[in-house]
């Protein structure tokens, strides 16, 4: 155990609290067991420690990474043990989905120490109702996406923008205190912003490391698939990059990877859960809305700049706007334009768009890139990253 402590001391050490991510102050920690999930890269371990610092000072909470060396001849099950032994309250274990039988071992320990508090984090791929155990009804799922505009301009500048609704951005009376001109900072988190990791040195060696483990590893392992399969998922992630945005016609999907047509329906959920890829559905409604994909996007602008080498402006500002609206809103696309949310009608684009495309839509915008200013339903682009 001194081990595991030395190790949670040596993290706590190299974590900044000085600003917390969107979910912090959504997740309810009082839950006695409880999972977040998310694509890797995107601040589930930062978040965990930060809790620990500012929750549990006295030294009533252990934190540990489930692919540590000290469980290769120790289980969960015995830490939790004697974690509670002695005087322990809150177990948070980090990258549970590289422990073998984890779903199993993490039901024993909710129903053998009803008093013991235990979070952990895991792949978005990782489905808590497909384990070994069912722990849907004990452990409350959150999903974290990576940095909004508005968390970029924070933690990279230090500048504070107030998060905004969906109204209050249509009603244009988005600002970023202290900015002027805010156009150089939204094309610098194109770029660069979607991930925590963005300022370092090597960052786009870091996240192409990101894209090929998670296809590789993380999504291998959850859907038990060979390393032949493996590499067909990710010709199949090239190809995408490839074509975005495009309506996916499974068929020729499956002729350019080599693979049945049901394969491919599988592998697009795949890489959506791992935030490889965002699907834009069809309003439908019931359970048509679950299955039937319009669009096929690359998830966020980074991975679009990462893997293109001359990503197309038009495609960076659809990406953008699913990217960061997905995480408040329910967005749609729009038999009309590009998306739909709440029955409101957006059509996306630069300096020069036009009204034409929402021409007798009621509730239409046109949201454009370029605009430091709104006006009536003009949008800048810009302000949808105030979202969350």
């Amino acid at each position: 155990m001194e081990t595991l402590y030395e190790y949670m001391q040596n993290q706590l050490a190299h974590t900044n609290s000085s600003f917390k991510r969107y979910q912090y102050s959504r997740i309810n920690w009082e839950n006695r067991m409880l999972a977040l999930v998310g694509p890797r890269g995107v601040g589930k371990t930062t978040l965990f420690l930060q809790r620990i610092q500012e929750a549990h000072p006295d030294g009533s909470a252990l934190y540990v990474s489930a692919d540590h060396l000290y469980f290769t001849t120790h289980t969960l099950l015995e830490v939790a043990d004697a974690f509670q032994k002695n005087g322990g309250t809150h177990l948070f274990i980090d990258e549970v989905h590289k422990y073998p039988g984890w779903s199993r071992e993490l039901k024993n320990i909710y129903d053998a120490y009803p008093s013991l508090h235990v979070c952990f984090t895991g792949s978005s791929v990782l489905d808590i109702e497909k384990g070994e155990a069912d722990l849907s009804r004990r452990a409350p799922r959150y999903l974290m996406q990576g940095l909004s505009f508005r968390e970029f301009l924070k933690i990279r500048h230090n500048i504070d923008a107030p998060q905004l609704t969906l109204d209050q951005i249509l009603e244009n009376q988005a600002t970023i205190p202290g900015v002027e001109h805010p156009l150089p900072l939204f094309e610098e988190y194109l770029h660069t912003g979607y991930y925590p990791f963005g300022t370092d040195a090597d960052f786009e060696v870091e996240l192409r490391q990101v894209i090929t483990r998670t296809i590789e590893q993380d999504i291998p392992a959850y859907a038990q698939m060979t390393m032949a399969t493996a590499r067909k998922l990710l010709k199949l992630m090239v190809v995408i990059s490839e074509l975005v945005p495009f309506k996916p016609n499974m068929s020729n999907l499956a002729k350019q990877i080599q693979v049945s047509r049901n394969n491919v329906e599988d592998y697009l959920i795949y890489l959506e859960k791992a935030g490889m890829i965002a699907l834009l559905r069809t309003g439908a409604s019931g359970l048509g809305a679950l299955g039937k994909a319009e669009k096929v996007y690359l998830d966020n602008p980074n991975i679009l700049y990462n893997l293109s080498e001359s990503a197309d402006i038009g495609t960076v500002r659809e990406t953008f706007f699913l990217n960061q609206m997905r995480v408040n809103q329910l967005v749609t696309a729009s038999s009309a334009a590009d998306f739909e949310i709440k029955g409101c009608t957006f059509e996306i684009g630069g300096l020069n768009k036009g009204q034409s495309q929402i021409k007798g839509v009621s509730n239409g915008f046109v949201v454009k890139d370029g605009i430091e200013h709104g006006f009536g339903n003009v949008i800048p682009l810009w302000t949808f990253g105030l979202n969350y």
